[in-house]
């Protein structure tokens, strides 16, 4: 448990100390809010509440894709990363702290969500509601913590902020994070269920006692999160097999 916790301090304060990533980790799902949001769905409280949980899976997966697409790629470019895989405390610590260090990140991107939204629309949810949400909110972020994990992995850094930028807005628009929670469009009801994005936020409304999640939904993000499980385990033997071979 110390190591995991002094692995985690050092990703932490790694991260924090390049404040535009610290910035940039909270600004899009505060911007969408802003302009998707408040201007559309503000003044009715299901509705607002509904498009908040919407921006905070978001929130969620920008911060699971990035921190660990971006991270751990340009980790892998520096010279400490090969020496940590010497030591004799094994993998786990390391891996354990990158998912505590991106779920803090996650905790700091919905900062601004809540606060938007709090000051700007008429969400609400009692007390009890927001901590079953909450819990939601940490299972939902599996599928992206591993894919960024894969990402990170599996390409260089200039590759990775790509592939991640290609996979964050098309899965929220493909999700139905973006658009009307009650009334989408009926190409992203059709295609919404067969992402990640779309189980992991009917989580989350279904935890703030908005309606039961999708079977379809639920039964593919379980698919996507196992998937995402073995291409990261995948990509980490393979890196570490080129390391050290």
């Amino acid at each position: 448990m110390s190591l995991l916790l002094t692995h985690t301090r050092y990703q932490f304060l790694e991260t924090v100390r390049v404040p535009i990533a610290v910035i940039g980790n909270g600004f899009f799902p505060a911007a969408s809010m802003l302009f998707f949001v408040v201007p559309f769905a503000g003044d009715d409280p299901v509705g607002a509440t509904l498009a908040t949980a919407s921006m905070m899976v978001f929130a969620v997966m920008s911060s699971g894709l990035f921190t660990h697409g971006l991270g751990v790629s340009e980790d892998r470019a520096q010279p400490w990363d090969p020496y940590t895989r010497t030591l004799p405390a094994g993998p786990w610590p390391r891996f354990g702290a990158r998912i505590l260090n991106a779920l803090a990140m996650t905790l700091i991107g919905i900062v601004p969500v809540l606060i938007v939204a709090a000051l700007f629309t008429e969400a609400t949810v009692t007390p009890v509601r927001f901590l079953l949400g909450f819990l939601a909110l940490m299972l939902a972020s599996a599928p992206f913590q591993l894919l960024g994990l894969f990402i990170g992995y599996a390409l260089p850094s200039k590759a990775a902020i790509a592939v991640v930028q290609l996979t964050l807005f098309p899965m929220a628009v493909g999700g139905g994070l973006l658009t009307n929670p009650v009334d989408p469009p009926a190409f992203i009801d059709a295609v919404a269920p067969f992402l990640p994005s779309r189980g992991a936020v009917e989580l989350v409304w279904a935890a703030l006692g908005y309606g039961t999640p999708d079977t379809l939904a639920l039964v593919m993000f379980g698919v996507w999160t196992a998937v995402a499980a073995v291409l990261a385990a995948w990509a980490y033997r393979r890196d570490e097999g080129d390391r050290f071979s």
